[in-house]
C-alpha cells in the first residue's frame, strides 16, 4: 500500500516552483546592465519581460487541460525543463548579443514555463487541503510575490561577479534543479482522502463539509456567468494593481513629494505588502468566505483610490498603496480557491488557466493606462478617479456573482426536495 505523502511537503514544493518562476518579476535588475553591455535600447529589453508575461497568460490558458490530464509532476517537470532551458537560452543569446534570440527564450520558452508553472501546483493543493483552500493556494502564491525581493539582490550581486550572460547560466541551473526537485514531489492525495482529524470532525458534527456548487469541465465552466464575472473582478484588480506598481515612485513622488530615494525604498516595501497579502487575505477567505473577500477588496479600494490624490502626507499615502498592494495580492491568491468553491476540482487547473488570461490582458492594459491617462489630464490624480470608477464596476460584479450564486443554490435545494419526497 502506497504511503499517503505529506501535504505541507507538497505546499512547500509548490512554493519551490513558484518562487523559482517569480523570479520574472526582477526582471528589472537585468535591465541596466543589458542597455549599457549592449547598447540596446530601453524599450527593446522591456519587450523581454512584456512577452513573457503575454505568454505566461497564453500557455496557463493552453495547458491547463494539459495539467489535468497528465498531473503535476509531468506538468511541473514540463514548467521546469521550458523555464530553465529558457533562462539558460538567455545566456547563450546574451552572449552573442542577439536581443531576437533574447525575446525567444526568455520571453517564449520561460514564458511558457511560468504559465505552467503557475497553475500546476494550485489544483493539487486544492486537493490536498479540503480544509484550507484559501491558505494552501495563498503559501503557493505567496512564494511568487516574494520571489522578487529574494532574487533581486542574488541576480545584482552576479552579474556584478560573473557578467551577464553567466548570472543566466547559473539561474537556469538553478531554477532546473530545485523546480524538478519540487515537481517531483507533487502527486494528487488518493481517492477520498481527507487530512488527519477532519473526517473525524466531519463525523460527529463538528464541522460540515464544504460542498462545491458543481463539478464542471472547463469548456462547461466558460460558457456560465459565473467565470465570467470572476474574469472581469480579477481583470480589473490587476489592471488598477499593475499600474499603480508600474507609476509607484513618479505618484509618490508628485502627490505626497516625496523624495527619490525615499519613493524607491516604498517600491521595495511595496513587494513584502504584495506577498504578505496573497497568504493573509487568502487564510481570511477560509473564515469569512471567497465572496465576501472579494467584496471588501473593492470596497477598500474604492475608498483608498479616492483617499490618494488627497494624501500629501508622505506616511499616509505610503500606508494606503500598502494596503492597495494587500488586496492586489489578495486577488490572486483567493482566486483558486474561488474557482473550485463554485465550479469543483475536477479541472480546477485548466479553468484557472482560462480565468489567468485576465492578467495577461490586465498587463498590457494596466501601465499603458496609467501613463496615457497621466500625459492627458498632466496628473495622477485623474488616473485614480478613473481607476476608482473601474473598482465601482467590480463591486458590482461582485454582487452580480453572489446573487448568481445564491439562486444556484436555492435551485439546488429545490431540486434536492423534490428528489428528497
Amino acid at each position: 500500500m502506497e504511503t499517503t505523502k505529506n501535504r505541507w511537503l507538497i505546499a512547500l514544493s509548490a512554493v519551490g516552483i513558484h518562487i523559482s518562476i517569480g523570479s520574472v518579476y526582477a526582471w528589472s535588475v537585468f535591465t541596466n546592465p543589458l542597455i549599457e553591455a549592449y547598447g540596446w535600447s530601453l524599450s527593446a529589453v522591456s519587450l523581454t519581460f512584456s512577452i513573457a508575461i503575454l505568454f505566461l497568460g497564453v500557455s496557463a490558458a493552453f495547458m491547463g487541460h494539459f495539467v489535468e490530464k497528465h498531473g503535476p509532476r509531468k506538468s511541473g517537470i514540463v514548467a521546469a525543463i521550458f523555464f530553465g532551458i529558457g533562462t539558460i537560452g538567455a545566456g547563450f543569446a546574451t552572449s552573442i548579443e542577439s536581443i531576437f534570440l533574447l525575446y525567444v527564450t526568455y520571453g517564449v520558452l520561460g514564458g511558457i514555463g511560468l504559465g505552467v508553472g503557475y497553475i500546476t501546483p494550485v489544483s493539487t493543493l486544492v486537493k490536498w487541503f479540503p480544509d484550507r483552500r484559501g491558505l494552501a493556494t495563498g503559501l503557493a502564491i505567496m512564494g511568487f510575490g516574494f520571489a522578487a525581493m529574494i532574487a533581486s539582490p542574488i541576480m545584482n550581486s552576479l552579474i556584478n561577479s560573473v557578467g551577464i550572460a553567466n548570472t543566466f547560466y547559473i539561474l537556469g541551473v538553478v531554477y532546473l534543479v530545485v523546480m524538478l526537485g519540487s515537481a517531483s514531489y507533487l502527486a494528487p492525495p488518493p481517492k477520498g482522502w481527507m487530512p488527519k482529524g477532519f473526517e473525524e470532525k466531519i463525523q460527529s458534527g463538528d464541522k460540515k463539509p464544504v460542498a462545491d456548487l458543481s463539478q464542471l469541465t472547463a469548456n462547461e465552466a466558460v460558457k456560465t456567468k459565473r467565470f465570467w464575472y470572476l474574469w472581469i473582478m480579477l481583470f480589473i484588480n490587476v489592471t488598477c494593481g499593475i499600474a499603480i506598481i508600474s507609476v509607484a515612485s513618479p505618484m509618490a513622488q508628485e502627490i505626497a513629494g516625496m523624495s527619490a530615494v525615499a519613493a524607491a525604498t516604498m517600491v521595495g516595501i511595496m513587494g513584502l505588502f504584495n506577498g504578505f497579502g496573497r497568504i493573509g487575505w487568502a487564510s481570511i477567505s477560509d473564515y469569512i468566505g471567497r465572496p465576501n473577500v472579494y467584496t471588501t477588496f473593492f470596497i477598500i479600494q474604492i475608498a483608498s483610490f479616492m483617499l490618494l490624490p488627497s494624501l500629501s502626507h508622505a506616511i499616509a499615502f505610503q500606508a494606503v498603496v500598502f494596503l492597495i498592494l494587500t488586496c492586489y495580492g489578495g486577488g490572486f491568491a483567493a482566486i483558486p480557491a474561488y474557482i473550485g468553491d463554485i465550479f469543483g476540482t475536477k479541472q480546477l487547473g485548466a479553468i484557472h488557466g482560462y480565468i489567468l488570461t485576465a492578467w495577461a490582458l490586465a498587463g498590457l492594459v494596466g501601465p499603458i493606462l496609467a501613463s496615457t491617462i497621466r500625459e492627458t489630464t498632466n496628473s495622477y490624480a485623474g488616473t485614480l478617479y478613473i481607476f476608482t470608477g473601474m473598482f465601482v464596476v467590480a463591486l458590482i460584479v461582485s454582487i452580480f456573482i453572489r446573487s448568481d450564486i445564491k439562486q444556484l443554490k436555492e435551485a439546488q435545494k429545490a431540486e434536492g426536495s423534490q428528489v428528497a419526497s
